[in-house]
């Protein structure tokens, strides 16, 4: 994957800021920020699902 330039980036956030407005931005980025920690806190729980199933059939 390639990284992201600083010009890109820029333009990335100017196209942004167009679009939503300075004051949906900081909301837009609070809610993508929420929705990112429920995804780590639900694959977090899957592979200790996994963990916990592995270790059952290890003592059986």
């Amino acid at each position: 994957m390639p990284n992201i330039g600083l010009g890109s980036l820029l333009l990335i956030v100017f196209v942004a800021l167009l679009i939503f407005g300075p004051r949906k931005l900081p909301e837009l980025g609070k809610a993508a920020g929420n929705t990112l920690r429920e995804f780590k806190n639900a694959t977090k729980g899957l592979a200790d699902d996994e963990d916990d199933e592995k270790k059952k059939d290890a003592n059986k």
